[in-house]
């Protein structure tokens, strides 16, 4: 630029003639409008220098995902990659399902997780209670004695659900489970097992709490009117909703009664 222009044309520009191209980019010299035609297109060149540089060098913005770092934020991946995964459920939606209803789904949560006080978790942290159970009063009170090895548990749970199962009725715990998560079963046998099943594990864990603060109890058939009473009352009440794929589930419930 010196050979150029000469000692002015430097101290127009207000550059050092000594000064390298890169320290000229680098420094923060305001950019001036001169009168001669040259030096205003070295001052255009200069500015197109600066920007290639600024754009070579300038932070970007990635967002790291799965695949490595990318310039697009994705709300999926990363959650995925914030959250820790855990072991899928199959049993969630038997628990939690359409129409249920919200106090026996949460006892049958409970119970599925294993974390109703039973007297043998009770005896746990209390030692030298009575963990007999007290529906029948023959053996250790269990989440799987109560639901439905019992005697009583048992008697009642099969005068509900044998119309139903048939040939594939069962009165253990694992066994029921694997049942009521079938997804090949029909909708209305489903919800009706599903349902009754709820309802029943409720009815009787308030009974048997009745008895253990001293309650009279009630007998077994009393305590299947007032299971079998509940059910019907839900599913009149939801066929006067006319609920999709449920319309005929009290006459279905109806022709599975002993």
């Amino acid at each position: 630029m010196y050979d150029l222009l000469g000692s002015r044309g430097t101290i127009d520009m207000g550059i050092r003639r000594e000064a390298t191209v890169e320290e000229v980019l680098l420094s923060h010299r305001r950019r001036k409008r001169h009168r001669r035609t040259i030096l205003n297109d070295i001052e255009k060149e200069l500015d197109v220098l600066r920007d290639k540089q600024n754009a070579a060098g300038r932070d970007l913005d990635l967002w790291r995902g799965p695949a490595g770092y990318k310039a697009k934020f994705s709300n999926r991946n990363t959650w995925l990659m914030t959250r820790e995964i855990g072991v899928t459920c199959t049993w969630g939606t038997s628990v939690w399902f359409p129409q249920a209803t919200p106090k026996f789904a949460f006892m049958v949560w409970l119970a599925t997780r294993n974390r109703l006080a039973t007297m043998d978790r009770v005896a746990s942290w209390s030692p030298g209670i009575d963990t007999t159970c007290c529906l029948c009063k023959n053996a250790l009170e269990t989440r799987n004695h109560l639901f439905f090895e019992c005697s009583v548990s048992a008697h009642i749970w099969k005068q509900l659900t044998q119309g139903i199962l048939q040939s594939s009725f069962a009165s253990n715990w694992d066994a029921i489970s694997s049942l009521i998560t079938c997804a090949s079963m029909g909708k209305q046998k489903r919800f009706c097992l599903r349902y009754v099943f709820q309802t029943t594990i409720y009815s009787l864990w308030r009974e048997r709490n009745r008895r253990r603060h001293g309650e009279a109890p009630a007998p077994k058939e009393v305590l299947l009117k007032q299971i079998d009473k509940a059910v019907r009352n839900k599913l009149s009440l939801m066929q006067s909703k006319r609920v999709k794929g449920l319309e005929g589930v009290l006459q279905y419930w109806f022709g599975t009664r002993l």
